[in-house]
Formats: structure tokens, C-alpha cells, sequence
């Protein structure tokens, strides 16, 4: 007799993301693969960059999600003159009682949108580092653990832009997932200005799920299974970023700086589980690897100034890996 256990679970726990979809398609218009990209984060507990120009509904998509969830939330705008202490809280002296109280920064919530990241200095960023990595924080020679779950949701414009700062490496690779943001189509567009274009209020969001359901579908991700061969495929297709000429790539050697990290074979596991997951199946597929490749690998593919010179984007890189790299 089959055990229907693993496919009834899915459901179960699973139910409450067709509402939240359903809730977040009230409020954006269009923009599928960027709620996608989120849900997988989410469920896979990795956190999420978005890049595109401004004006795209980035901070817009990020909020409408937390507002579905429940749970707390803060948004962090990242500016030229942000210090560290502005996201992980300081030490707080009260001249009364002469004691000190430890005074939590923004850092300390469910959901953290940390709009237009790279307007902010490098050592901003970096205050980022334990906390997304660690889910937790040292704070006045103590470590504070943050709430679960703890969600970083990070906006971008390119690089190119006006006042701002290209990401770390150490910290891009902390995020397990980038998404970029393209306009809409022209049927998208109008559909937008008819939501949006009106002196009242606009479209909003109400709570369908809690965090605590997160953390429940979380575990039933972690329960999905993947065929020892899908792991060989993942890993494979991280090594042939740092390793092309092994696959039978050697175009691309000059044009790669640094290949994806260890780290990106896992998250293509967790992001693939998540994947799965979410299409209400309890096995990983090729397909789910093929699907998320490219928002685990897009920011972890550096490339030189050789590529940039002949305008090869990340993004090209990957997308020769994945025809190269046999799917088994």
C-alpha cells in the first residue's frame, strides 16, 4: 500500500500560499516570477535581493508580503550616512535608575526590508553579515537571537546608478536568491495605471497566514526528496562556474572572476526543495534545479573586466552552464 502521508503534508501545510499568492495578485500586477522568488525564499529560509530600476514595486511587493504573513515588520532605508547601530540597536544609559538597557535596532522583526541596499557604505552592509548568516546579533557584548523567522528582503538599483555602492561579495553570497525586476508589458502597464492612477486609496493586503505557518511549510519542505543524482546535477552545475573548461566551456574561463561557492550548491537544493513544494509535489524534479538556477547563481557568477568589456552579463554565464551541464 502507497504512504500518501508525504503528499497529504504538503497540502496541509502548503494550503495557506495559494491565499497569500491570491492576496499579494490583489495589490501587483504581473510580476509572477518575483512573487515566486519570494515564496521559495521564504520557504527555504533564504534570504531574498531584488534589483531593478526605481519605480518597479520592489519596496511595494516586499511589504504586501509581510502584510499577508502577519508578524512584525520594519523597513531600514539605506542611506550614505547609516551607521551599524541603526539596524542592530545600541545601549541605551538612563541617568535615573544609572543603569543600561539594550534598545533593539530594526533588525529584531520577522520580515526586514532593507530598501535600496546599496545606497548605503560598506560597513553598513557589512553590520548585515551575522545576522542574515547567523540569525542573531552581538549587541553590547551579548548575543541577541532574532525572531524566527527572520527574513532579510533586500532592494537594489543597478550599480550603475547615481550614489550608489556595489555589494560585497561576502555579502551578495549571503543571500540566497536575487530576482531582477524588468518593466511590465504594455497590457501590464495599463492595468497598473488603472489600479494605481486614482486620489484614493490604494490596494491593499490583509493578513491570510501567520508565521508560525511558515515555520510549519518549512518543515515540510525539509521533508521533500531528492534523488542522490539531482544533488551530483546541483553540484555540477555550481562547479562548472568555477570550472568551466571541465565541461567543456573554455570560452568561458576569461570571462568568469569567481564561480559560485559551496554555499550555492546548497541553496540550489533548498531553493529546488522549495520549488517543488510549492508546485505540491514531494520530490525534486530536474525541472525544479533548472527553475531556480538562475536566481541562486545570477550574483554569485563574478565576472571580469574582460566579459563586462564584451558585455557578457552573469546571467549569459549561467544560462551556457545550463545548456553544457547534462541533466541526468
Amino acid at each position: 500500500m502507497t504512504d500518501t502521508r508525504p503528499t497529504e503534508r504538503i497540502s496541509t501545510d502548503g494550503a495557506f500560499l495559494q491565499a497569500v499568492r491570491a492576496e499579494i495578485q490583489c495589490v501587483l500586477v504581473g510580476q509572477d516570477e518575483l512573487v515566486d522568488t519570494m515564496l521559495i525564499g521564504l520557504l527555504a529560509n533564504g534570504h531574498v535581493l531584488l534589483e531593478g530600476v526605481p519605480g518597479l514595486a520592489k519596496s511595494l511587493a516586499v511589504q504586501t508580503l509581510a502584510t499577508t504573513l502577519g508578524g512584525s515588520f520594519r523597513r531600514i532605508q539605506f542611506t550614505p550616512d547609516l551607521l551599524p547601530s541603526d539596524l542592530v540597536g545600541t545601549q541605551v544609559y538612563n541617568p535615573k535608575s544609572g543603569d543600561w538597557s539594550v534598545h533593539e535596532g530594526p533588525l529584531f522583526a520577522n520580515f526586514v526590508l532593507a530598501d535600496e541596499i546599496n545606497r548605503a557604505p560598506a560597513k553598513v552592509q557589512s553590520a548585515l553579515l551575522e545576522a542574515m548568516q547567523e540569525r542573531q546579533v552581538s549587541l553590547a557584548g551579548e548575543t541577541h537571537i532574532l525572531p524566527d523567522p527572520f527574513l532579510v528582503l533586500a532592494t537594489q538599483n543597478p550599480v550603475d546608478q547615481e550614489g550608489t555602492y556595489a555589494l560585497p561579495e561576502a555579502q551578495v553570497d549571503r543571500f540566497m536568491l536575487k530576482a531582477v525586476i524588468t518593466y511590465p508589458d504594455r497590457e501590464q502597464e495599463i492595468a497598473v495605471v488603472e489600479r494605481m492612477a486614482t486620489s484614493a486609496a490604494s490596494p491593499r493586503a490583509e493578513r491570510v497566514a501567520s508565521p508560525e505557518q511558515v515555520v510549519a511549510a518549512r518543515a515540510g519542505v525539509d521533508a521533500v526528496h531528492v534523488d542522490p543524482r539531482l544533488v551530483g546535477y546541483a553540484v555540477d552545475l555550481v562547479t562548472a562556474s568555477r570550472d568551466p573548461g571541465a565541461h567543456g566551456l573554455e570560452a568561458l574561463k576569461p570571462m568568469i572572476r569567481y564561480g559560485a561557492s559551496p554555499r550555492a550548491s546548497i541553496a540550489l537544493i533548498q531553493a529546488a526543495r522549495a520549488n517543488a513544494f510549492l508546485d505540491g509535489r514531494e520530490h525534486v524534479a530536474p525541472k525544479d534545479i533548472r527553475a531556480v538556477s538562475m536566481p541562486v547563481l545570477r550574483h554569485r557568477v563574478i565576472t571580469t573586466y574582460e566579459a563586462e568589456a564584451e558585455g557578457v552579463a552573469s546571467e549569459s554565464i549561467v544560462q551556457q552552464v545550463l545548456d553544457a551541464v547534462p541533466v541526468p
